[in-house]
């Protein structure tokens, strides 16, 4: 079963009080203790975050990591990557992350893990490296498209309530046939893809949403809020 956890924004990065979204990543690994690597590449491995990172995840019932590779932990990342049970990928500059994954052989590691069985999740940059393409502001202060990974087809928009401008530039780009028609979620939405296909979405609040993209359409996907009991 290849899973992956595709996040508009939210959990420990956006939300620290809010666990929602980050428990049910755990939840997905199936494993009581599931060993759990924080990948900061799109931040250029900011120590706050990895900071933050365990800060969370510290309390809960799992095995935290992370990945480096200003300051790799091992010389075989391979071997280090196959020996978890969840990847978790977090936001920055999507375009770097991708240039350096590619350098250090992370993408086809990536690969091998998701045919594996290891959950591949993420937040913004850790969302859109996963889909053929996306829209970025890696380049400056302009949101333009970008081809990634191809792990899953079609394009993909994080932020898109949370950034004024993601919403209009996104449509635009799927309109003009720029971008392939996708997903765009709004922070505190995150779709969940088993084998290629969307299993669920789910959201950390009420009001967030995930969209089907297509020119000249905008099409509301159902939502299920983990708050509700």
């Amino acid at each position: 079963m290849k899973q992956i956890i595709a996040m508009g924004g939210g959990g420990f990065l956006m939300e620290p009080e809010n666990p929602l979204l980050d428990r049910y990543i755990l939840k997905q690994a199936g494993k009581e203790k599931p060993k759990i690597c924080y990948v900061g590449t799109a931040s250029g491995d900011a120590e706050s975050l990895i900071q933050n990172f365990y800060k969370f995840f510290n309390e809960e019932y799992c095995e935290p990591s992370h990945l480096s590779l200003f300051k790799p932990p091992v010389r075989d990342l391979e071997s280090y990557v196959l020996d978890k049970d969840i990847i978790y990928v977090g936001g920055g500059n999507t375009k770097n992350l991708l240039v350096l994954w590619r350098e250090w052989g992370l993408d086809e590691i990536f690969r091998k893990a998701l045919d594996q069985g290891i959950v591949l999740a993420g937040i913004s940059a850790g969302s859109i490296c996963w889909f053929e393409e996306g829209v970025t502001d890696s380049y400056g202060d302009k949101l333009e498209p970008l081809k990634a990974l191809g792990f899953l087809s079609g394009s993909n928009c994080p932020h898109y309530d949370g950034e004024a401008e993601r919403r209009p530039t996104y449509r635009k780009l799927v309109d003009d046939a720029i971008l392939q028609p996708g997903i765009a979620a709004d922070d505190g939405a995150a779709i969940h893809y088993i084998d290629g296909k969307i299993k669920r979405i789910v959201s950390s609040r009420p009001d967030a949403k995930a969209y089907f993209v297509s020119p000249g359409n905008e099409e509301e996907l159902v939502t299920h809020y983990l708050g509700n009991k």
